[in-house]
């Protein structure tokens, strides 16, 4: 699609975040497509690597989750755009014009997602930690032995991301960070 372009062309591609970084550094692109879930090295991961070693990089992440967190998480590590995979052709040619005149690009659907993410409290790190412990179907006590900490302050940290959230329970505080992104399974099954 990008090679259809008259003014686009596709100067590289790669099958794993690593290869994705070893190809930037290469080829040296105007903008970078970056898929977030690769082997590897995340997309996110080698977004921070790029822009480590070459600030002006433009970047947009493509993503099949409208998942607020990957949103944040990848504009936090400085991508300059963020598409779902499935959005139309014209969407990812405006998105690559965009960032490449110096502009962020975000659909309207992820842009009302994100603002979510933001007006929400963040969880902390170590609250982050416990919820997706919590999302392993760990119970508190093993919470605790994990994370080197008390069964009551695990408790104090399930009762602080749980308002924060604004989840009634536990399983509604996992089935939120599952739905938006916060926590994802194929990442604790490896």
């Amino acid at each position: 699609m990008v090679n259809r372009q008259p003014d686009m062309r596709v100067v590289a591609e790669a099958h794993d975040g690593k290869m994705a970084v070893d190809q930037f550094l290469l080829h040296r692109p105007d903008v970078v497509l970056m898929d977030i879930l690769m082997p590897h090295m995340d997309g996110i991961a080698a977004t921070q690597v790029i822009l480590a070693q070459i600030p002006q990089a433009q970047i947009i992440l493509l993503s099949a989750y409208e998942g607020d967190e990957h949103i944040y998480q990848g504009l936090r590590a400085g991508a300059k755009g963020y598409l779902i995979k499935d959005s139309p052709l014209e969407d990812m040619t405006e998105s690559i014009r965009k960032v490449h005149s110096g502009l962020t690009y975000i659909l309207p659907t992820v842009a009302a997602k994100l603002a979510l993410r933001i007006t929400r409290s963040a969880l902390s790190d170590r609250e982050l930690e416990v919820l997706r412990l919590m999302a392993a179907g760990k119970s508190n006590k093993e919470i605790g032995n994990a994370l080197y900490i008390s069964e009551g302050t695990v408790k104090v940290h399930v009762s602080n991301l749980m308002k924060k959230m604004k989840a009634t329970g536990r399983t509604e505080a996992v089935n939120l960070a599952l739905m938006h992104g916060i926590v994802n399974l194929s990442r604790m099954s490896s």
